[in-house]
């Protein structure tokens, strides 16, 4: 009411258009007032007409009374119905529809009343065409009304939105329109719907909602017409990725915004405008995600013990997530980053209250601290997550490599072997496959030594490997790294123009690590089918325009060199391995070269005691002993290839 009257206050201040736009409904009872106004002047309309013909009505003297009975039936159906209770400028067919249903029963109850009436007296109160000229005015009266009404807000709402997004929607399909729809609506939302796109050649002359249907080809081939538009609004879930990225490089070519929307099945309408933003580099990445549905990844969790080291990481955290889904009697999480690890210990205990957690701040390279954890808890499964993953860094510190990523790999697979845990599942990477720096070769060196524990003396433990690429969003990676630089201003920095890498996502990830854990045998390294390379340079040019600037002019894109270590393609296999299929067609068994665990173990050993001496060259030597395909590139360590080619020859 307070809204109803601020706004017709305000036709005095001058500011009534806001105003009225502002005004969410108009009350029920306001409504039901008009309806019946209406209905009263379809009454004075019909009788109008029949006295034009020159028609006598029947007891004209209780003209008053025929009108209250008319009054009072049509009122009756209205509560009956309530027409009253839609939101005028919302109005559908259905709200017409009750109209009709209001409107037909009142006419059925006035011919009855008739029929009584004619059979007591001799002739009907009402003369039958005057019943059916009121119903057919009455409808169309209240109809136009409403129409009227809803068209006044859209016009409102038009002037209002001169400042707002001038948006065209990506389609003209169901979900398009109900996206459409919501904007039109709505004068709250920040943007303003001025038509649609489609690919459709045969829509040019059609309206839709009003607004007018652009084919793409002659949209923005005509200057003038795009300059109308600020951004183009599309249903990400209803696009092929083929799809998303044609449609996002005609708009950003055109100096056109990209906005993405959840469809409204997905979101409440109260959150409806939170859910749109601006398209990201991570949209274009992703593609169909694999979504693995194993009843027996359930069993192997669902009231058990299950360990994750580093668990307050990317791929660990998300590990830790999907595990809890399973109820596990008790998740075991183990990190050496402080701050990270609280982090993740306030989200957990919100997110799942019921489940037990035990968050232990320590360091796998140290065995005792561990082995407390394996005798308390008899761990069922155990994922391995925790490594150092920063090329350049690695490449600076080998010793800390050997610590970390193989010391602490060793110490955690012994352990579960010694506590006869079910399942081990180490997270490794693809730059393990013929490694051109430290942390890859020590990756790869890890994965050797978990395979040779498979086949040692007393085992029970299944090992199991899995090995993929770059993951969209995680600590240290390209996108978060590039994102920082453009909000900076630039310049972007790439290593070399060349430079290419695969991507997936952490949720896939770790549904394939969960996967392995379960339909491994032992000793398996597991592949993921990781689709079709990304060419970094593509990648940052994309991520400008998505930003709104122009690469080159806006933000600069400056190239670096390639970093120590680093190379310019990653491999998922090495050149002298095969791959076995399993059920799953995305996820394949790689037949990667074996060291028995005697052989490993001594070089193990020399190793860990040089990395303690901080022996960076001895290090790396026995690495690229133990690797004999880590050949290094860009790095202070291709001296000790070159030895190496030097002793051959001789």
């Amino acid at each position: 009411m307070k809204k109803l009257k601020d706004a017709f206050s305000s036709l005095y201040t001058g500011d009534n258009v806001v105003k009225l736009t502002e005004l969410r409904y108009i009350p029920r009872w306001t409504v039901l007032f008009l309806d019946l106004s209406i209905a009263f002047l379809s009454i004075f309309i019909s009788y109008y007409f029949i006295e034009k013909l020159h028609v006598r009505v029947n007891f004209p003297e209780y003209i008053y009374i025929k009108i209250a009975i008319i009054i009072t039936v049509n009122a009756l159906f209205m509560f009956v119905y309530k027409t009253y209770a839609g939101i005028i400028r919302h109005s559908t067919f259905f709200d017409f529809f009750k109209i009709i249903l209001c409107s037909g029963s009142t006419l059925s109850v006035l011919l009855v009343i008739n029929f009584i009436f004619s059979l007591d007296v001799g002739k009907p109160l009402f003369l039958y065409p005057n019943l059916f000229l009121y119903f057919f005015i009455s409808i169309s009266i209240m109809f136009f009304f409403r129409m009227v009404i809803k068209q006044m807000f859209n016009i409102l709402i038009d002037y209002k939105g001169s400042s707002k997004i001038r948006v065209a929607v990506v389609g003209v399909g169901d979900a398009s329109v109900s996206l459409a729809r919501a904007i039109l609506h709505n004068p709250n939302y920040p943007y303003r719907l001025e038509g649609f796109l489609t690919k459709r050649s045969d829509s040019n002359k059609a309206l839709l909602l009003g607004r007018k249907i652009y084919n793409i080809d002659k949209f923005f081939k005509d200057k003038n017409l795009v300059n109308q538009f600020d951004a183009v609004l599309i249903i990400k879930e209803i696009m092929s990725k083929q799809e998303l990225v044609e449609w996002m490089t005609c708009a950003l070519d055109n100096g056109l915004k990209v906005l993405k929307a959840p469809t409204l099945s997905k979101m409440r309408e109260s959150d409806f405008v939170g859910g749109i933003r601006n398209l990201q580099i991570e949209d274009l990445l992703n593609r169909k995600p694999i979504r693995i549905e194993n009843e027996e990844v359930k069993k192997r969790h669902s009231g058990k013990s299950v360990l994750v080291t580093g668990g307050a990481g990317s791929i660990g955290s998300e590990i830790v997530r999907q595990v809890a889904q399973f109820e596990p009697s008790v998740i075991v999480v183990v990190d050496q980053a402080e701050s990270p690890l609280y982090e993740l210990e306030l989200d957990l205990l919100e997110k799942f209250p019921h489940q037990k957690f035990k968050f232990v701040l320590a360091d796998i390279s140290n065995s005792y601290r561990l082995e407390a954890l394996f005798e308390n808890y008899q761990f069922s499964m155990v994922y391995h997550a925790a490594a150092y993953k920063h090329v350049p860094l690695i490449e600076e510190n080998p010793h800390e490599a050997i610590f970390v990523n193989f010391l602490g790999t060793r110490n955690v697979a012994m352990l579960s072997k010694k506590y006869k845990v079910n399942r081990f599942v180490m997270v490794s990477t693809d730059k393990a496959v013929n490694p051109t720096n430290v942390m890859g070769a020590s990756k790869r060196t890890a994965e050797l030594f978990v395979q040779s524990l498979q086949g040692s003396e007393g085992n029970t433990t299944k090992f199991i490997t899995t090995r993929f690429g770059n993951v969209l969003g995680s600590n240290g990676s390209v996108i978060p790294h590039f994102k920082k630089q453009i909000e900076k201003g630039g310049p972007v920095t790439i290593t070399h123009p060349d430079i290419i890498r695969y991507f997936m996502t952490i949720p896939e990830a770790c549904e394939l690590v969960l996967e392995a854990g379960t339909m491994g045998s032992g000793g398996e390294i597991y592949v993921f089918d990781m689709g079709e390379p990304v060419k970094i340079l593509d990648l940052a040019r994309r991520m400008i325009k998505l930003s709104g600037f122009t690469p080159d002019e806006d933000i600069k894109i400056k190239f670096i060199g390639l970093r120590p270590g680093e190379k310019l393609y990653e491999e998922l296999l090495s050149n002298d391995a095969t791959t076995v299929p399993t059920h799953h067609h995305k996820i394949m068994i790689s037949k990667d070269p074996c060291l028995r665990f005697s052989e490993i173990e001594m070089l193990c050993k020399q190793i860990i005691k040089s990395a303690v001496k901080r022996d960076k060259l001895q290090v790396v030597s026995i690495l690229k002993e133990i690797v004999p395909e880590f050949i290094s590139n860009n790095s202070e360590f291709e001296v000790l290839d070159k030895k190496k080619i030097e002793v051959s020859d001789i």
